[in-house]
Order: structure tokens, then sequence, then C-alpha cells
């Protein structure tokens, strides 16, 4: 199985993402959408829209989506098999303050 993550280095949605990766040892590409312009481009291209966690797996390009909607696709699909393995952080929630605030300062606008 081949897998893209388009992902911010440090953002809830995309931390449940890869806690999910995790969750069941997948193998993938995490894809830095905010210090990389190239790569922002091209998810916004694939997707067809800007918003960000977006996972690509085996051409299939899942817009927008947690951790939770990305384990449940691919359970759905009978790409993984259930696992009882806790996860470290939430997979499907948003930023902290904390998060939001961190960003802000160093994120880089495209527009």
């Amino acid at each position: 199985m081949k897998i893209k993550a388009y992902l911010k280095p440090s953002c809830g949605w995309s931390n449940g993402v890869r806690a999910i990766m995790r969750k069941y040892n997948l193998e993938f590409e995490d894809i830095d959408i905010i210090n990389n312009r190239d790569n922002y481009a091209e998810m916004v291209a694939k997707s067809g829209q800007p918003l960000s966690p977006c996972v690509e797996i085996d051409g299939v390009m899942l817009a927008d989506v947690s951790g939770e909607e990305v384990e449940n696709y691919l359970l759905s699909n009978d790409l993984i098999k259930p696992v009882d393995a806790p996860v470290d952080v939430p997979t499907n929630a948003g930023c902290s303050d904390e998060e939001h605030a961190k960003m802000a300062t160093k994120t880089i606008r495209f527009f």
C-alpha cells in the first residue's frame, strides 16, 4: 500500500493521522505542507481543495480528514485488520490554542 499524507508539522488533525499510521505500523510519506510551497500546491491540485490533512492511499485521495476517518477508510476497504493498540494522541481533534499560536508565528502564507 502506498500512502502519501499531506500534513502540518504540528497540528491536532495531522498528529491524529500520524497516530493511526503508528497504530497499524503503516509506512507512509509524511509531506510537510507548511514549510514547502510546492507540497502545498501539490496537495491542493490533487485534492481540489485547500484544507488539510489530505491522505492519498493507492491513488485515492481522502481530503480534509481526521485520523479517525483515515482509520475507518482503511478498515472499511479491508486494507488493514482491526488492532487493539492504543494511540498516544486524539485521532479526531483539532489543534490546541497553543498549537494555533505557534503556527501563527511560523506559518508561511502562500496567498
